[in-house]
């Protein structure tokens, strides 16, 4: 006998998810392709909006962890995705899926960049995906303002740290090692007063 739930309550729908390992490395190779420059707005994309392996809200909060760590964020995302639905071998399909087949592309890029980095064309369209890549993260940042708004810290805070953030590393040109740790300090703090009992 399979026991009801009690009046007026429905069951939580099951979150999407990926369906085996070789779903996880397809997903990830297809993800790591798309990745030219702005790959912040590709990852956000594939993974909270047309996949719905996760919510905007963990999104954030994984990429944050993801940025804090050594490494490529998106590669850190990556590993923490894959070992969260299929364990150390989820964390390597994804891991594989992040650099295999750019790999490929790589080396026949920089094959092809050999044989014609001096012309002026090459070195126009370069600089012209440097600011298509500045406006794709620009775009995502702007998407994912709305789940400030849902921080512990409320949304004063949220910015205040994020325009100190921009003067320190944009304006002020502070290493990034200070600014996390001191910036990031600070948040965690902030974060932790408003969650303790």
């Amino acid at each position: 006998m399979i026991p009801s739930l009690p009046t007026g309550q429905e069951a939580a729908p099951e979150t999407p998810r990926p369906g085996s390992l070789l779903d996880l490395f397809l997903s990830f190779s297809w993800l790591a392709l798309q990745g030219f420059g702005g790959v912040l707005a590709v990852v956000q994309r594939e993974l909270v909006e047309r996949k719905r392996w996760m919510t905007r809200e963990e999104f954030v909060e994984d990429w944050a962890v993801a940025q804090i760590m050594p490494g490529p964020n998106v590669v850190n995302l990556s590993l923490m995705i894959g070992h969260r639905y299929f364990g150390l071998r989820g964390a390597l399909a994804a891991l594989a899926g992040m650099l295999v087949f750019p790999l490929l592309v790589v080396i026949g890029l920089a094959l092809a960049y050999a044989g014609y980095a001096g012309h002026p064309q090459v070195m126009g369209a370069l600089r012209g995906m440097g600011a298509v890549a500045a406006g794709l993260v620009t775009a995502t940042g702007l998407k994912l303002l709305s789940t400030l708004g849902r921080n512990p810290m409320g949304m004063f805070a949220c910015v205040g740290l994020s325009v100190a953030t921009f003067v320190a590393i944009a304006l002020l040109r502070v290493p990034l090692a200070w600014v996390l740790l001191v910036l990031g300090s600070l948040a965690f703090w902030l974060t932790w007063r408003r969650l303790a009992p």
